[in-house]
């Protein structure tokens, strides 16, 4: 079969430009792959360039601020945090949006989605906004019969992996979840990852935490993580497509900002990729369940989970994205139950809470209490203590200052806002007994022990 070309291009009524070689190339790579000229036709009238590109808006619009600051350092934030709302609100796709009382900046350049942010996107999915932590869930397992929590514990530290890295198929994801993956052509490259990192925690403030239901006392676990190596692929191969396609119906987009059209073949494929890390980390975090239970002997009596870092569609044909925002409306997902959980901190419980839809806040809650400042500078400006009164635990065996409690929103002020506001329903809480974390895995890296074995032979050189 003939190559496309140009003169190819004219014919089928392409003005051409400095898109063509691009275009080009992307009619001769679906060719390749099976498409026929209708399809490839259908997709180059997709990415044309239009004589009139899209612009960010001149003026911001109005989005909800579900956050009160009383302290210097929460006003800060704050104010960093509008900031970037307000920038971000000019982006042309977005609807409408929100901020949530666990909200802080997540990134430097100005319009980055901050963490705690929720917009609504009309016919777009920006990889940005759910960030390379796809599908970044809490999932709640509780155990049936009476058992101390310092088992369970114990047996979640044997049966687990926290930092860089897989487990190089320990437990193997579903078949119907691989299956998934090797269908997609987001996501057939990293069927490796698929396996190889399964059944894993990663590193920050991703933990395993035990206590017991205020409701019942009955032992629970809870465990925080997203998609591992493989989502943080798929986002890059995302913001690959958004870059592509942004670059030429609104040129003038920042980067981080960028997004694919939802109703195109490379929306409709990213759409389906998402689903797919969703099945794929909902199973990594209940296959880790399931080790626990097996090695304690005990039976499962209740488990449910929730995303808030991910894209959601609802009844209005609007894509809804959530930067660490906890979806908290009836049916976000098919296998919502009605219920979230919003962990706060090491020390403090975590709260079981039931759907409310407040419409200004888009339909979610906090997915935490956030911080007021970055971790760097929590360090620099306290002398963090190890919390008293409950087993904390560092996988690589080096304490994470950064994630103890003080490097958090008061939990306390942040579950008023929750109430104040209407967010969720709180009715039943996971009193802490202890939690396991990566630590501060960097430390002792042997990417950095490297590097200091240089500089010390170099300075006695």
């Amino acid at each position: 079969m003939t190559a496309i070309n140009g003169r190819d291009l004219i014919a089928w009524g392409f003005q051409p430009g400095e898109w063509f070689k691009r275009a080009v190339a992307t009619a001769n790579a679906m060719r390749a792959e099976g498409a026929d000229d209708a399809a490839i036709l259908a997709h180059l009238r997709a990415i044309e360039p239009s004589a009139n590109p899209v612009l960010l808006r001149t003026n911001a619009l109005d989005f909800g601020v579900f956050l009160d600051a009383e302290t210097e350092a929460e006003r800060a934030n704050a104010a960093a945090v509008i900031r970037h709302m307000d920038a971000l609100m000019r982006v042309p796709t977005i609807v409408k949006g929100a901020v949530m009382p666990d909200a802080c900046p997540s990134g430097f350049a100005e319009g980055t989605i901050p963490v705690g942010g929720a917009v609504a996107c009309d016919d777009a999915i920006h990889p940005g906004f759910h960030s390379a932590d796809i599908c970044c869930s809490v999932a709640i397992t509780v155990f049936r019969r009476a058992d101390d929590p310092k088992r369970v514990l114990d047996a979640m530290q044997a049966v687990t992996h926290f930092g860089p890295g897989g487990r190089n198929g320990v437990v193997r994801p579903p078949d119907a979840v691989m299956a998934g993956v090797a269908g997609n052509r987001f996501l057939a490259e990293f069927a490796g990852l698929a396996v190889g990192h399964f059944a894993s925690q990663g590193d920050g403030n991703h933990f395993a935490y035990v206590g017991h239901l205020a409701s019942t006392g009955q032992v629970a676990l809870v465990t925080h993580h997203g998609s591992r190596g493989l989502g943080a692929q798929l986002y890059k191969k995302g913001m690959a497509v958004a870059k592509r396609h942004t670059s030429i119906v609104a040129p003038r987009i920042p980067a981080h900002n960028v997004w694919i059209k939802a109703e195109s073949d490379d929306g409709r494929a990213y759409w389906e990729a998402l689903q797919v890390v969703r099945d794929w980390t909902k199973a990594s975090h209940f296959a880790l369940h399931d080790l626990v239970a097996r090695q304690m002997g005990n039976a499962v009596a209740d488990r449910f989970w929730n995303e808030h870092n991910f894209v959601f569609r609802r009844d209005d044909g609007l894509y809804y994205h959530g930067k660490g925002a906890t979806p908290s409306w009836q049916g976000f997902s098919a296998d919502d139950d009605g219920r979230t959980l919003i962990p706060l901190n090491m020390a403090e419980p975590i709260l079981i809470a039931r759907h409310r839809d407040h419409a200004a806040s888009l339909g979610f809650a906090p997915h935490g209490a956030g911080r007021n400042m970055s971790r760097k500078a929590y360090l620099r400006e306290n002398a963090p203590a190890m919390p008293e009164g409950i087993d904390v635990r560092f996988f690589c065996g080096r304490p994470d200052l950064s994630e103890l409690p003080g490097a958090y929103k008061d939990a306390r002020s942040v579950r008023a806002q929750i109430a104040k506001y209407d967010l969720a329903e709180v009715v039943d809480t996971v009193e802490p007994y202890g939690c396991i974390m990566a630590g501060d895995w960097e430390a002792d890296a042997p990417w950095r022990k490297k590097a200091e074995a240089k500089r010390a032979a170099q300075a006695s050189g």
